[in-house]
C-alpha cells in the first residue's frame, strides 16, 4: 500500500467516528429536544452533519479509487454512513485493516532484507 492510499484509508477513519456522533446527536436528541422544549438545535446539528457526511462521502469515494477495492467493501462503507452509529463500525475496520496493512508491509521488508 502506498503512502496516498493509506492517507486516504485514514482520512476516511477520521470522520467516520464523527460523522456517526453528528448523526445521533441529530436524530434522537436533536429531534425529541426540538419537540418537547422550545430549543431547536436541529439547524445546527444538521449542518455539522450535513457537512461531516458530504466529507464521509468525498473521503470514500478517494479511498475507493485509491484502494481499489471490491464493490462489496466500498458498498458496506457507504451504507455505514447511512446507519445510525455505523461510522463507529466503518472506523473499527479501517483500523484493523491500516493496521493490517502495516504488519503485511513490514514482513514484505523483512523477507526482503532476509534475501
Amino acid at each position: 500500500m502506498d503512502i496516498k492510499t493509506a492517507s486516504a484509508l485514514q482520512r476516511l477513519r477520521l470522520v467516520s467516528a464523527p460523522e456517526a456522533v453528528s448523526y445521533f446527536l441529530l436524530l434522537p436528541i436533536g429531534v425529541v429536544l426540538k419537540n418537547a422544549t422550545s430549543f431547536n438545535p436541529v439547524p445546527v446539528l444538521g449542518w455539522v452533519h450535513g457537512i461531516l457526511f458530504i466529507l464521509y462521502v468525498v473521503f470514500w469515494a478517494d479511498a475507493w479509487n485509491r484502494a481499489r477495492w471490491d464493490k462489496k467493501p466500498a458498498f458496506i462503507y457507504l451504507v455505514l454512513s447511512v446507519v445510525p452509529l455505523g461510522g463507529f463500525v466503518a472506523e473499527r475496520k479501517l483500523r484493523r485493516e491500516l493496521a493490517d496493512e502495516i504488519i503485511a508491509a513490514r514482513a514484505r521488508k523483512e523477507a526482503g532484507a532476509a534475501a
